[in-house]
């Protein structure tokens, strides 16, 4: 039986594991032999250099790129073969590098819909919202997780852009998924609010398995429990961060001892994802 026609898990096995990953695009290797296994509960960064080929992994594990070699399995069904869509209802979010917010909308009214889309009701949407009282409420409640409830009705055109990438977040736990793959979350993002940005992140149920991209060593090794490196499209290594930051594979790579030390060293003094 395929993951087509079936979706049982086994709650031993991973929420998330790759086997000799890879895609090609002409002669171009992107992404090669990626073995990756996420935990239930991981909270585990992806790093790498510019065009190390992290995305086109995230779009590996989401189902926009099929892959050319390799398999995929979530909660030990193999997902390979299955479209994004299913992914996604088999409990799969992801947010993206650029966000595709709706200006106009409030972030109220922005969850009510993806709550309604969740639910299979995006098809009434223009019924009177306001009836539906449940909704609204766990919309509120998901605002309030991610510390949007105070702005809950303010024009998202308006918003701080690091109150819209939180609000990507909150739609992408609109789905209520078992696994949450962000894309560079502080992407964009002011210093000054990409700490609280991910401490919102470290505030998520522990049920649900993260799985970050992000180029600030400062907020991997202060979050992350686990990294993965890649390479040229390929795992380099992995480990805790303490491991990572001792390894001269991961110094050479990144060129900067003291960054990367620097971001180690500070590890610790924030709550961990």
């Amino acid at each position: 039986m395929n993951a087509a026609t079936s979706t049982s898990t086994s709650t031993s096995a991973p929420a998330l594991q790759t086997q000799g990953l890879g895609i090609r695009f002409g002669a171009f290797q992107a992404v090669a032999d990626v073995d990756l296994v996420l935990q239930p509960g991981a909270r585990q960064a992806l790093i790498g250099p510019n065009g190390a080929g992290k995305t086109t992994l995230i779009n590996l594990l989401t189902g926009v790129y099929r892959p050319g070699a390799g398999s995929i399995r979530m909660n030990g069904a193999d997902i390979t073969a299955l479209p994004a869509d299913r992914r996604a209802r088999l409990g799969l979010a992801r947010t993206f590098q650029i966000n595709s917010l709706f200006p106009s909308l409030t972030p109220l009214l922005s969850v009510v819909l993806a709550i309604h889309e969740r639910e299979g009701l995006g098809a009434t949407w223009w019924r009177p919202l306001r009836r539906r009282s449940a909704v609204f409420d766990e919309a509120h409640a998901l605002l309030a997780r991610l510390r949007l409830d105070a702005l809950a009705e303010v024009p998202v055109a308006e918003l701080a852009y690091g109150k819209q990438r939180l609000l990507e977040i909150a739609l992408a736990l609109a789905a209520r998924p078992r696994i949450l793959l962000l894309d560079e979350p502080a992407a964009g993002v002011p210093a000054g609010e990409s700490g609280e940005l991910f401490e919102v992140i470290a505030e998520l149920p522990q049920d649900i398995s993260v799985l970050f991209i992000e180029h600030d060593m400062n907020l991997v090794f202060r979050f992350a429990r686990r990294i993965s490196v890649l390479v040229a499209g390929r795992i380099l290594v992995e480990g805790t961060p303490a491991e990572i930051a001792a390894d001269p594979r991961v110094r050479e790579v990144y060129l900067g001892n003291t960054r990367l030390h620097g971001a180690a060293a500070a590890k610790g003094e924030g709550a961990h994802v």
